[in-house]
């Protein structure tokens, strides 16, 4: 009965969903419309750009034209591989803070220290350490991204149940298996948290790190047709990054729900 419950809850926020979308595009087509402000295109505008910029290339590309290829794939690329490199560090430097009481007081006051400076901020340190270029990007992603995964890989280490720890010692398994069976899997439901709020840091920095210090992009496109006031194109790419944001959080949240299933399940 109750699984029954949360499907229909689950199937009528998606109602809602489909026909709220609409809707609001459909205010929002005819605010801007009735405005006439240069600065606000309607959202029919906005769409025939985005198409044009990076959607009409031919079939065998799936599309993609040769701004997409030139702007898209390499914010994609940097977008994913700052995303990786930081949640690898954090995880590994997380759980072991989050397993060591002595290393984490030594070490923690600096961790938030370090989360409390906003990573806008060190972009010009970036510069002068990395130049122009991918390196200092990746930097300034990591940077930003690092936090959230290292607080709750910490938090999630070093709440995992005693009981599960001592169950390990008792059947003498090794610091490993102690690690791969116990520890992370016990913590992962925090792991998880920190890396959901990570990818959405990635696509913030992402953006920052291009409009401040790149050539290609699309944050470097945006800030070209910012330049040349060509108004649909920039808000084409805003328009891009919330797709993109919307993609890659459903994308995370399905990897989410078969790797925690068993969670999921334990707690049912």
């Amino acid at each position: 009965m109750t699984s029954l419950l949360s499907r229909r809850t689950s199937f009528g926020r998606g109602l809602v969903w489909y026909w709220l979308l609409p809707v609001a595009v459909l205010c929002w087509e005819l605010a801007t419309r009735s405005a006439q402000a240069a600065y606000f295109p309607p959202p029919s505008r906005i769409v025939a750009r985005l198409h044009e910029l990076w959607f009409s290339g031919p079939w065998t590309r799936a599309f993609l034209t040769d701004e997409a290829v030139a702007d898209l794939l390499p914010s994609l690329a940097r977008l994913f591989a700052g995303w990786a490199m930081a949640c690898v560090a954090g995880m590994a430097i997380g759980v072991a803070l989050g397993r060591s009481r002595w290393l984490s007081a030594l070490v923690e006051p600096l961790l938030h220290f370090g989360r409390s400076v906003p990573p806008t901020t060190l972009v010009p340190v970036f510069l002068a350490l990395f130049k122009i270029g991918t390196p200092m990007q990746l930097a300034a992603i990591v940077y930003g991204v690092v936090w959230p995964v290292l607080i709750n890989s910490m938090d999630g280490a070093r709440h995992v149940d005693r009981q599960y720890i001592e169950t390990g010692v008792v059947y003498r398994l090794g610091p490993w298996q102690r690690l791969t069976r116990i520890i992370l899997p016990g913590a992962s439901p925090k792991i998880f948290a920190g890396l959901r709020l990570s990818v959405s840091l990635a696509l913030i920095m992402m953006i920052i790190s291009e409009l401040v210090a790149s050539t290609e992009g699309i944050g470097h496109r945006m800030l070209e047709a910012q330049s040349q006031f060509d108004i649909p194109a920039m808000w084409a790419g805003i328009v891009l990054l919330g797709l993109l944001g919307i993609l890659l959080n459903t994308a995370f949240l399905g990897f989410e729900r078969v790797v925690l299933s068993w969670h999921r399940g334990a707690r049912g």
